[in-house]
């Protein structure tokens, strides 16, 4: 009978619904802690939390408890009017993030597109142009503007882009130098990228990067939908680089799951000098601010403020990091297993040595998301071209509250998973 349901289910969402996504052949119906189970009642070890969002696993009794709490007080009313969920969850996020105001968005890619339009706003304000910069290998979302500014191959089909959009090579210091000008609204980049592989910015550059921004005029925008809100062991990535910027902006694990939620953090100065130039900052959402939303964030802010899940989250990456590189220290088609906490990356290679991508046209990442599915181990294989690097990489973002136990047998899936996809 399940397998019935199962099937119903994925004729149905073929049948009717856009097919933009890589599916797996599998039907959820529930999920505890770090753990799924399908229709037909296979467990799965959750190693990659809803695309680093659920940070605080499935289910979590203080996410559930203040959803339910507040779906008895106030479901939706609109910005219109004034809640005391959000007023409380905005204060509690500047305040931890030190910044002094947030807009608050439905999602990642919404943030940013309000972060755009801010420093375009606020450039025309200082005399400067609404050219961007941003970094190749980064990605900001799928929306037009987010997508300019971003990797070329999604925008294939969908042209022609907005204008006053530019990126340079990931750490080049010498591009950023040059691009940055009178013409200049912003600088924006991922600390961690994220789709690109799992790079790290080089803190140095981001240094660097900082003191020209300053020195220009330029406003400086961290994008942390990905690898903020706790992921890197930290509340930001960028508080281990020691470099603050102007404006960022975070989603995924702010809402532990629950959306609508996002939000672009900026200071005083930014809001301030918008707000007097130009009257209200034309930008908005039905949805933003939701209470369901709102309560959602709130239980994971207080999470994420108890003093000990960061602490966790850092050591048990560290344990992670260190297992897989022990696990697969000598295989020959594992590359560099890069990122910090719980936010990894491991590229596949067909030659260790020269560090050569498979042959595209194997699909290597689609084989081992079908072999992890098989070994009981949801995580996230990817492939393709990102501004003309070829290859393929895993990227591995489980809940925050992953144990030892499950580090070991998440590496040994992961060992089993791979081996079944390069047989």
């Amino acid at each position: 009978m399940n397998t019935d349901r199962r099937r119903l289910a994925i004729d149905r969402e073929q049948a009717h619904h856009f097919q933009t996504y890589g599916r797996q052949p599998l039907v959820l119906d529930r999920g505890e802690g770090t753990r799924v189970w399908d229709l037909d009642g296979r467990e799965y070890l959750d190693a990659l939390a809803g695309i680093a969002v659920n940070v605080l696993g499935h289910c979590h009794p203080a996410v559930t408890r203040a959803l339910q709490e507040q779906a008895g007080r106030l479901i939706h009313v609109s910005n219109l009017y004034y809640t005391e969920v959000q007023s409380a969850l905005v204060e509690t996020l500047t305040r931890m993030a030190g910044f002094e105001r947030a807009f608050l968005a439905n999602s990642g890619a919404e943030a940013m597109e309000g972060a755009l339009k801010l420093v375009r706003r606020h450039a025309s304000e200082h005399g400067h142009g609404p050219k961007v910069v941003g970094v190749e290998g980064c990605f900001h979302g799928r929306t037009l503007a987010t997508l300019a500014l971003g990797a070329d191959k999604y925008m294939k089909g969908f042209g022609p882009a907005p204008e006053g959009f530019t990126r340079i090579p990931r750490d080049d210091l010498g591009a950023l130098d040059r691009a940055l000008g009178d013409d200049t609204a912003a600088f924006v980049v991922e600390p961690i990228q994220g789709e690109g592989g799992i790079h790290e910015i080089d803190p140095g550059f981001l240094c660097e990067a900082r003191s020209l921004c300053t020195e220009r005029g330029v406003l400086m925008v961290f994008d942390e939908i990905q690898c903020g809100m706790g992921r890197t062991g930290t509340l930001f990535a960028c508080e281990q680089d020691g470099v603050r910027p102007d404006i960022v902006t975070v989603a995924k694990g702010l809402g532990a799951g629950y959306q609508p939620v996002g939000a672009m953090l900026c200071y005083s100065r930014i809001y301030n000098a918008i707000e007097r130039g130009s009257g209200f900052f034309q930008h908005g959402h039905t949805y933003i601010g939701h209470p369901m939303a709102m309560a959602a964030a709130k239980a994971v802010l207080t999470r994420l403020t108890d003093g000990k899940t960061l602490a966790q989250v850092a050591a048990t990456g560290e344990t992670l990091h260190a297992r897989l590189q022990e696990q697969f220290a000598q295989h020959p088609h594992i590359g560099d297993i890069r990122g910090r906490g719980l936010f990894l990356g491991m590229e596949l290679v067909s030659d260790r040595g020269g560090k050569t991508p498979f042959d595209p046209s194997l699909k290597l990442h689609k084989r081992i998301k079908a072999a992890a599915m098989d070994a009981g181990l949801m995580c996230y294989p990817m492939g393709g071209t990102i501004d003309g690097r070829q290859g393929d990489h895993i990227l591995l973002a489980p809940p925050f509250i992953l144990s030892e136990d499950q580090i070991g047998e998440l590496v040994d899936k992961l060992s089993n998973a791979i081996g079944a996809a390069l047989s």
